[in-house]
């Protein structure tokens, strides 16, 4: 839901914070105070189109902060996501989702999760025929999710391969190529000979052969010290404790210590002087070398970065030759296994088929008697579920539709051919009345839909959007006293002049207040009988 929305600098709004509540809001106002700029930035926010001229006079930019408590969606932060949106005059647009850019379209597929707004023309999902079938699987719930969610492991299967025989490498020309190519891939790889650990080892006589003249000379120089001054004065002292070892044990032990440093000295000696043949290198040993590390360093650029990742990349593609050889028989399997997803598809096409056609005459029922409800009486849809035998969607061969005949001897047709704002607005009202348990939608918005209805129109509406709001967090601007007596929360719009600027001022009414803005809206004056219908208006809100 929407716990805080802040707008600056939209029209005549210059900074004001609004605080949501769950159930029904309603918000209310005199003409031009700014309530329709309230839903425009709700709109903005969800990544509708922003007009530069919407920018309040003498400001550079606007700005629209939203923050909605989602404690089941990942990107939330203790259950917070902040949205915000900067729009400057020069028309550059800031989208950020919990402080991380994202462009205008991923913001508004992130939002359409989240909040749906309709107005007098603004019922786009009622609209487009795709979310037609999301009412009616919305409707039918748990029956067809488990065969919806196996249809489509099927579709994807089905579509890999459809891909894959598509591409067939090419024409037979260019299936030569490749395989020319490949094969040359192969015979590179494979003249190389290469060994997993080889470069190490060749990159450490590398380091040795530049280093060799350095390495050499502190070789002789240690070899002198040990051999030259190191042994002969350690030879000399094991005789000069010999001539006394006979007197104490003592001197015994220290000459027997001193003789095994002599031997190991004289054993690391003989190291020390074999290290030279490490670097005895001639020129042709060195030209090997730096050939072969040039020619792994040739194949790493062509085909990974590690001898590992090259032969590697060489089991690929001696694969991808076996499948372009054996094409025709691989072919022939693919579409084995493509026929039998086909079927499985199929089955469960007409299972879902005729779970949706059972069940869309059930909710075009329920919905044609909200609609009576709504006082449309003569008003009918009809949900036509129509199967498409050669063609597979992505959620099975259904195409659902939404017809609706608003008066009686009247063809019916199409939702999206219904040129009455207020009818799609009530049309709308009854079907997510019916879908109210079942629709997912967090935040509902309305926009005036009370427009041009009056009467038990008008209360039939103020229940409707009563009954949605308990499972749904509607927000709603209204003039119909009817509907704002039903309000578990009343906004009051209003606008002043301040230093020569009209400034738009938002505050949420207490009790009293708002039985005081219902007579007014009732009868255009508060007095004792606008009041007088204004208690009971809202007493039926318990009821």
């Amino acid at each position: 839901m929407i716990t805080t929305l802040h707008i600056k600098n939209i029209g005549i709004i210059e900074d004001i914070t609004i605080d949501f509540n769950k159930g029904l809001n309603v918000l209310t106002g005199e003409t031009g105070a700014g309530k329709t700029l309230i839903i425009d930035s709700l709109q903005i926010i969800s990544g509708g189109r922003f007009s530069k001229e919407m920018i309040r006079k003498g400001e550079t930019q606007s700005f629209v902060e939203l923050c909605m408590y989602e404690p089941q969606n990942t990107k939330a932060i203790d259950g917070n996501i902040i949205i915000s949106r900067e729009i400057n005059v020069n028309g550059k647009n800031m989208c950020k989702i919990n402080g991380r850019m994202v462009t205008v379209n991923e913001l508004k597929e992130f939002m359409s999760q989240f909040i749906e707004i309709h107005g007098q023309n603004d019922n786009q999902n009622l609209l487009e025929t795709k979310m037609h079938l999301n009412y009616l699987d919305g409707f039918i719930g748990q029956n067809i999710i488990q065969k919806k969610q196996k249809y489509k492991e099927f579709y994807e299967q089905y579509n890999q391969i459809r891909q894959e025989l598509k591409a067939n490498f090419g024409d037979e020309q260019e299936k030569q190529r490749k395989l020319d190519l490949l094969q040359y891939q192969i015979r590179e790889i494979e003249g190389a000979k290469l060994n997993i650990q080889e470069e190490e080892e060749l990159e450490e006589k590398r380091k040795i052969m530049l280093h060799a003249e350095k390495i050499t000379e502190n070789l002789r120089e240690a070899d002198k010290l040990i051999s030259e001054h190191a042994i002969d004065s350690i030879s000399m002292a094991i005789r000069a404790l010999e001539r006394i070892e006979q007197i104490d044990t003592k001197y015994e032990k220290a000459t027997s210590e001193l003789k095994n440093v002599y031997y190991e000295l004289q054993e690391l000696a003989r190291d020390v002087n074999g290290y030279h043949s490490d670097i005895d290198f001639d020129e042709q040993e060195r030209n090997d070398i730096e050939e072969r590390l040039n020619t792994i360093q040739d194949l790493k650029r062509k085909y990974g970065n590690t001898i590992e990742e090259i032969l590697h990349y060489k089991e690929t593609i001696q694969q991808e030759i076996e499948q372009i050889e054996n094409l025709e028989e691989y072919h022939d399997m693919l579409r084995k296994k493509q026929k039998e997803i086909e079927e499985q598809m199929k089955l469960l096409a007409r299972q879902m088929n005729k779970i949706r056609y059972e069940k869309a005459k059930i909710l075009s029922e329920r919905i044609n008697q909200e609609l009576i409800e709504l006082e449309m009486k003569n008003a009918k849809i009809d949900i036509k579920v129509r199967y498409l035998e050669d063609e597979y969607l992505k959620t099975g061969k259904d195409l659902v539709i939404f017809y609706l005949a608003t008066n009686k001897g009247e063809e019916e047709k199409e939702l999206s051919k219904i040129a009455s704002g207020g009818e799609m607005s009530r049309t709308m009202l009854a079907i997510k009345k019916v879908l109210a348990d079942t629709d997912k939608m967090p935040v509902l918005i309305f926009d005036e839909i009370d427009t041009g209805i009056s009467g038990k129109a008008a209360n039939s509406v103020a229940n409707q959007l009563k009954t949605i709001a308990n499972s749904h967090q509607v927000m709603c601007i209204s003039h119909l006293p009817n509907i704002v007596a039903m309000a578990d929360y009343h906004y009051f719009i209003s606008k002043h002049i301040e230093q020569e600027r009209t400034r738009t001022q938002v505050r949420l009414l207490q009790e009293e207040e708002m039985i005081e803005e219902i007579a007014r809206i009732s009868s255009g004056e508060v007095n004792e009988v606008s009041l007088q219908y204004a208690n009971t208006l809202r007493s039926k809100k318990a009821s």
